[in-house]
């Protein structure tokens, strides 16, 4: 039969309030195998350790844990307003549509975490890791983002978003993403800023010129595939450039009209390399990790 403390109600400890495990198992085997227990986390790899239960409930009460082991922490929906978070070891903890409006982020280690749909208005990031983080159809308008920092993160469908935030590769391969999924008016957003970014690339000027045909605007698109022409034929690819005229002059009569039917396609085909090349995702062509 399980003995207790004298003066201590059963399970529980007169001075702390808490759980006495020597109340419930006196034997000397049972002391041994709590003293087990307690040097357990000492013994457990860093890697693997889990979230402080004393942080988290710091955290939530004065929404300030700067520092703070929270990997793995279920933080979905939390109101972590304005919370300071700085250097924060949040590894794949689950922060979705979490609101972290104000909230400081600096240095914190959110490798692989979960942040879709989360709220991170005028958020600091400034330092953190976001190497698999998800931030898809999150809002980090105002967020203060290192330059380059969402490379090898995924944001697809997040929102507020500056281009100077990304670099060109980024930009031109979420335009290929955009037009491949039939977001045209998208597509030609971000194939705009990435020749803002690198305007002497060919290739974001024929595929700017693609989305913009697919959205009726011929004429546009005509001067978008002469000039990537121009920039093709000063590299040395002058088939291309004459691949890339010939879809051009397809677009638009003489009288500046554009054609009726859809000659489109046929001049695709006859530039279908310069074509390909046009939708091809930098990821492919210079190794650079897709972010999406």
């Amino acid at each position: 039969m399980a003995m207790r403390c004298p003066g201590s109600p059963a399970g529980g400890n007169p001075i702390t309030g808490r759980s006495s495990w020597r109340g419930i198992l006196p034997s000397r085997g049972a002391q041994a195998l709590l003293l087990a227990f307690t040097w357990l986390p000492l013994l457990t790899p860093p890697g693997a350790q889990a979230a402080s239960g004393d942080d988290l409930i710091r955290l939530l009460q004065n929404k300030a844990c700067p520092g703070c082991r929270l990997q793995d922490a279920d933080l979905v929906q939390a109101d972590l307003r304005d919370a300071d978070l700085r250097n924060a070891r949040l590894q794949r903890a689950n922060l979705s549509q979490a609101r972290l409006d104000g909230a400081v982020l600096s240095g914190a280690d959110l490798r692989f975490t979960s942040l879709q749909g989360a709220s991170l208005r005028g958020a600091d990031l400034r330092g953190a890791q976001l190497e698999g983080t998800d931030l898809r159809r999150s809002d980090l308008s105002a967020a203060q983002l290192d330059q380059g920092a969402l490379s090898r993160s995924h944001w697809d469908g997040a929102i507020g978003i500056q281009p100077n935030q990304l670099n060109y590769a980024q930009l031109h391969n979420a335009g290929v993403k955009a037009a491949a999924e039939g977001r045209f008016p998208e597509a030609e957003t971000f194939f705009s800023q990435a020749i803002q970014r690198q305007p002497e690339a060919p290739v974001s000027w024929a595929a700017r010129g693609i989305s913009r045909q697919e959205q009726g605007q011929n004429q546009l698109a005509a001067q978008d595939l002469n000039h990537a022409a121009v920039l093709l034929e000063q590299g040395g690819d002058a088939k291309g450039a004459q691949d890339l005229r010939k879809a051009a002059s397809g677009l638009v009569k003489p009288d500046g009209k554009p054609p009726s039917g859809n000659g489109f396609g046929g001049q695709l085909l006859q530039g279908a390399a310069a074509m390909a090349g046009a939708l091809a995702p930098l990821a492919v062509k210079f190794l650079v990790p897709l972010a999406f």
